[in-house]
């Protein structure tokens, strides 16, 4: 399927070197947005990704945001101060990072070999090891200058106007779907208190470099120590909150079920990974975090639940344009189980609230 990109790719970044070195391509990872895949040769392999240009309509950007945090860490971990490894872009043999193949943006990355990744959370040391070293990869931002960062998909984060666009959307139905999802809308619209909420505290925190998309498997696990590798996927670093990067994580943790099961019953949230979250997150970060941001990551939790949510259900109204999908209402399931996930978490609110205090 690929074989012609891999050509390209492979010459490109030099794995073509001898004429009797055979090339192979290959998918690899779990992302809803760019397509990711494995060029292999004689050579060291790379990763390549065909970025979503509809998504990131300005790659360029996305990728000085990652370089940029790329050059941070590295200069940390010379000087002992970040222990994982860092995932970085290849360039080509033309000293470029971004690649245009017939339209499409291409770039590539290094291949952290001797690695696994997780999408749902097996256990508590699990959760603790995956939380602390996204609390790792924000202790060693902390001195990070944010306002450098593009923002590469505007809003990213803003309740409000993910609310507004789903009934946008919703009431042109140019798809003609609503009416499998009113109920679901008319919960989302429901909701304004908590964006209330989030906009009186964002007021009230400092702005941070933030990873943006901290789901277990954007986290690599050393598959002989079974400890933390690397945090990758630097796609969406933005400035930000870190409440966002930590309710993100209680989104895609605590779980039992994979985020488009349609097991609902089973969707829920896990006590004791919520609390292994809190600690693995909060112990890098002790020494850096204000009260009002620990304080805030309660709200965070309940705003990545419902956001996630809310734009799975755009965009199944939408068409399913931006995440990618394996089957027909695939987004629409993602939504219902994300409602879920945030519904039990207000159940559990009074046990929860008190395991981050």
């Amino acid at each position: 399927m690929y074989t012609e990109q891999a050509n390209i790719l492979s010459e490109h970044f030099g794995l073509n070197n001898n004429l009797d070195c055979q090339v192979t391509i290959k998918p690899i990872g779990n992302g809803h947005i760019n397509t990711t895949l494995l060029l292999q040769s004689a050579n060291a392999p790379v990763v390549v990704q065909k970025l979503n240009t509809y998504v990131f309509p300005q790659p360029n950007e996305l990728v000085n945001n990652a370089r940029l945090i790329e050059k941070h860490l590295t200069n940390k971990k010379q000087d002992n101060n970040y222990d994982l490894e860092i995932i970085k872009h290849v360039a080509t043999v033309n000293q470029d990072y971004l690649i245009d193949i017939k339209g499409d943006s291409w770039r590539g990355l290094e291949f952290i070999g001797g690695s696994y990744s997780e999408d749902v959370v097996a256990n508590v040391q699990q959760a603790k090891i995956a939380a602390n070293a996204f609390g790792q990869f924000a202790a060693a931002l902390e001195d990070f200058d944010a306002t450098q960062l593009f923002s590469v998909i505007p809003d990213f984060h803003h309740l409000a106007k993910r609310v507004d666009t789903l009934k946008e959307v919703a009431n042109l139905d140019k798809c003609d779907r609503l009416k499998s999802a009113k109920e679901e809308v008319d919960f989302c619209l429901s909701q304004n208190a908590l964006i209330d909420e989030l906009e009186t505290l964002k007021s009230q925190l400092p702005l941070r470099a933030c990873h943006n998309d901290t789901k277990i498997n954007n986290m690599l696990f050393c598959s002989k120590a079974h400890n933390a590798k690397a945090v990758i996927d630097l796609d969406t670093c933005m400035s930000g909150y870190w409440l966002f990067d930590f309710g993100d994580m209680v989104r895609t943790f605590c779980s039992p079920e994979e985020e488009d099961s349609t097991n609902l019953d089973n969707v829920i949230i896990r006590e004791d990974i919520f609390a292994a979250i809190v600690e693995g997150y909060v112990t890098p970060l002790q020494n850096l975090i204000t009260q009002a941001e620990k304080q805030s990551f309660w709200v965070g939790a309940k705003v990545m639940c419902l956001m996630i949510g809310v734009r799975f259900l755009t965009d199944y109204l939408d068409g399913d344009n931006y995440f990618s999908i394996k089957r027909a209402g695939h987004n629409l399931d993602r939504a219902k189980n994300q409602f879920a996930l945030y519904q039990d978490l207000l159940k559990k609110e009074d046990k929860l609230k008190a395991l981050l205090d």
